[in-house]
């Protein structure tokens, strides 16, 4: 219909049972990204597509991926879904509430409850990245950027296209436009009253589910340093 039929070939399938009609491809195109960037392991199948036909001078778009932790005040918002869970119409339903707490949240979130520095924790380039290299623990260390409450911490992504012939970029972030991607909160157990200058380190744990490998096991461990408060926790949530 379009006269394209000599250079436009529609495959129908899943890439891990379809077979190309020829040995290998100059470039992949894939929007992949889930929430968090790694839920629902779509990557999982662009890193196949890439060792089985890629050629040794081809190009992925996008090809770098970058991961952000920060922490926001959300007293209000925290209040209302999850402690809404501590009196339902006179019932006590703890169970719900406990629950809640361990699934990571996706909203969108204002840039003005943002109240520490931006951490990038993982950098993923998608010319190089293994599968196992889904499956990590790594440092962050955030700065705090006023006198405040933090009621949970808050991750988003960025793209880049760095193989363009200008490079391209975008963010999920909270200060960046709209996503459907929006940004991932993680309630902490308890408000942490922070203060300009105070430093919260700690590591996050990433890995597929061992049941359901399109689901996540997040672990986040931190330490606050501050003035007024000094805390250490261990939260542990499954994305799903």
């Amino acid at each position: 219909e379009n006269g394209l039929s000599d250079r436009i070939t529609l495959l129908k399938g899943k890439m891990e049972e379809v077979e190309l009609p020829f040995p290998s491809v100059d470039i992949i195109i894939s929007e992949w990204m889930g929430y968090f960037l790694l839920y629902e392991s779509m990557l999982d199948t662009v890193l196949l597509a890439r060792d089985r036909y890629l050629s040794p001078n081809g190009k992925i778009f996008p090809d770098t991926a970058t991961m952000v932790i920060s922490t926001i005040e959300d007293g209000d918002y925290k209040e209302d879904k999850l402690s809404f869970w501590d009196n339902v119409y006179g019932f006590k339903m703890s169970a719900i509430k406990d629950a809640a707490m361990h699934e990571p949240l996706v909203d969108t979130v204002e840039s003005r409850v943002v109240n520490a520095s931006q951490c990038v924790f993982k950098t993923i380039d998608i010319m190089t990245v293994t599968k196992a290299d889904l499956n990590f623990s790594v440092p962050f260390e955030i700065s705090i950027m006023r006198d405040d409450y933090v009621h949970a911490f808050i991750s988003w992504f960025d793209i880049e296209f760095r193989a363009c012939h200008k490079p391209v970029r975008f963010s999920t972030g909270p200060f960046a436009k709209y996503t459907h991607w929006k940004q991932t909160v993680f309630y902490t157990p308890n408000t942490l009253t922070v203060c300009k200058g105070d430093t919260i380190k700690g590591t996050i744990d990433c890995a597929p589910n061992a049941e359901n490998p399109r689901d996540l096991d997040i672990t986040i461990d931190y330490q606050l340093t501050g003035k007024e408060e000094s805390s250490e926790d261990r939260m542990v949530f499954r994305m799903c």
